[in-house]
């Protein structure tokens, strides 16, 4: 394996049992490329890292003005939340300002995200609906864009409708790309999902962490507010914006996705674990980000808090709950002159 290639290895007693290729891709307002690890150009679909994007014409054509939409909720657009009891509080509010109901939320139901809130589900003492969904914020703001605009609200999930478009025309703005150039998909909460370089997405996150817009700024700072509507208890993107109150903007996605703001450098950090192994990839940020602050802003290298340390270097256990093994980070960045 390349050394600079960053890793996350499982091992079992003294032996790496298995090793997740981690593909990064850390980037200037400018565009410049930084730094990198593998493939900064490799083509994967951004998941819901793409949410703070998607809720970003919400606010630019007025809808979140119009239906007086607080910083929660604006928050909650770009959640993937875990439908603790505040998450469906927001989005209950968020719902009733637009007017909609459970039904017309295309999003559908799944396991929450919470193991807490998980059992009390499967144990029959809650019945999740589709406000459950970790997206339902994103749904909730698409259908408002849909209402503030007249266009219809069915079918908003779907490619073509014109939600979706205005969504496609703003992703390829922040990220460089033309639209044409962007692959599309069906998302696991039905909603279109953007294929594109790993590049693009960490540039698309430099140039929100170095916006003046004022919708750009919005989703911004009600994300690094609240985080833990972006995410939940637990959750690396709550932990990591709670230790570092102002400081970055983080957000996962599926299969491995995980991209990261950082205003006060205006750098954007994109990673895919090339398994789409999700365990890999809280361990794989955290040293991505410890690199590139090594790297650039060593006075800033210095994040570490128990919330944290516990994404990181993890401990794998048996059934009967001895450790046999560990989750760490192995291998490094690259780094190229500004």
């Amino acid at each position: 394996m390349p050394s600079h290639q960053l890793r996350i290895e499982t091992t079992r007693g003294n032996l790496v049992e298995a090793v997740h290729r981690v593909a990064v891709a850390v980037v200037a307002e400018s565009g410049a490329l930084l730094g990198a690890s593998g493939n900064p150009e490799l083509s994967t679909w951004w998941r819901s890292a793409a949410k703070p994007f998607q809720a970003l014409p919400l606010i630019q054509d007025g809808a979140a003005d119009a239906f007086q939409l607080s910083d929660e909720e604006v928050a909650l657009t770009c959640a993937s939340h875990s439908s603790e009891p505040r998450h469906l509080e927001v989005v209950s509010s968020f719902m009733a300002k637009v007017g909609i109901t459970d039904q017309q939320l295309s999003c559908g139901v799944h396991p929450p995200l919470s193991p807490l809130v998980a059992q009390e589900v499967s144990c029959g003492r809650a019945v999740a609906t589709p406000r459950w969904s970790n997206c339902s914020g994103k749904h909730t703001g698409m259908l408002a864009l849909a209402r503030h605009h007249g266009w219809p609200l069915e079918g908003y999930h779907a490619a073509g409708h014109p939600v979706q478009q205005r969504i496609l025309d703003e992703v390829a703005r922040w990220t460089g790309l033309q639209a044409a150039d962007i692959a599309l998909s069906v998302d696991g909460c039905t909603a279109v999902c953007f294929g594109l370089p790993l590049q693009a997405m960490a540039l698309a996150y430099a140039r929100l962490a170095a916006s003046s817009e004022a919708a750009a700024v919005r989703v911004r700072a009600a994300m690094m507010a609240h985080p833990f509507l972006v995410a939940g208890t637990g959750r690396l993107c709550t932990d990591l914006m709670q230790a570092w109150p102002g400081r970055i903007v983080a957000k996962v996605g599926a299969e491995g996705i995980y991209c990261a703001a950082l205003p006060a450098l205006g750098l954007g950090i994109a990673l895919k674990v090339e398994d789409g192994d999700s365990r890999a990839a809280s361990p794989a940020l955290l040293e991505a980000l410890a690199q590139v602050l090594a790297h650039v802003a060593p006075e800033l290298k210095d994040f570490s808090s128990p919330e944290l340390a516990r994404h990181g270097r993890q401990p794998i256990r048996n059934t009967r709950g001895s450790v046999t093994g560990e989750l760490r980070a192995a291998g490094s960045l690259r780094f190229f002159a500004a």
